[in-house]
Formats: C-alpha cells, structure tokens, sequence
C-alpha cells in the first residue's frame, strides 16, 4: 500500500473518554477514517504508519447529526470509526499524536 493511500484511509485518531477508556483497558486505539475503507486496508496502514501489530479491526458508520441554525436546518456528514486492538505488547500514545 503507497504512503498515499494509507493518510487517506486513517484521518485522525478520534479521541473521547470512551476511547481514553478503551486505550487503557482493552489495548484498542479509535480512528476515524475514510468511508470507503475497508477492515484489511485500516489494518495495514495502522500497522505500517505507528510499527504495531493489529488483532482485530472493528468498524461502525456513524451518522451525521442534524443541526438548526436559525431556521435554517443543516446536517453533519456521515462518518466511519474504526476500533483497532493492537496485540500484547503493543501500544499507540494517541495523546502524543493529538486530534
């Protein structure tokens, strides 16, 4: 996979408290990435930009919120989390990466 396509597939880390939690407890780091990706191009292109070995990648499509400004009525865009576990011994500083 060129350098190319792997910044288009992970985006950014998404960092919340459900993620911090994750990161501690179960060795998983939450990223957004791009809709069209799939479970083995996320796998790759974590595994090749942050040097760790990947166990599972779980995904979720998560809906845009709808939003009011005035009476005018907007709506977010549609977006993908992926859920990667990394192996034992692995890990991934997100707070040193920011998002």
């Amino acid at each position: 996979m060129n350098q190319e396509r792997m910044f288009q597939i992970i985006k950014v880390p998404h960092i919340s408290e459900k993620s911090a939690l994750l990161g501690d407890s179960a060795n998983q780091a939450v990223f957004q990435v791009a809709s069209d990706a799939r479970k083995s191009e996320i796998k790759e292109a974590v595994e090749q930009l942050f040097n760790v070995k990947v166990a599972n990648v779980r995904t979720a499509n998560m809906k845009g919120k709808t939003k009011r400004m005035g009476l005018r009525r907007g709506k977010r865009s549609d977006w993908k989390k992926a859920y990667v576990s990394l192996e034992q011994g692995h890990e991934i500083d997100l707070a040193a990466i920011g998002g």
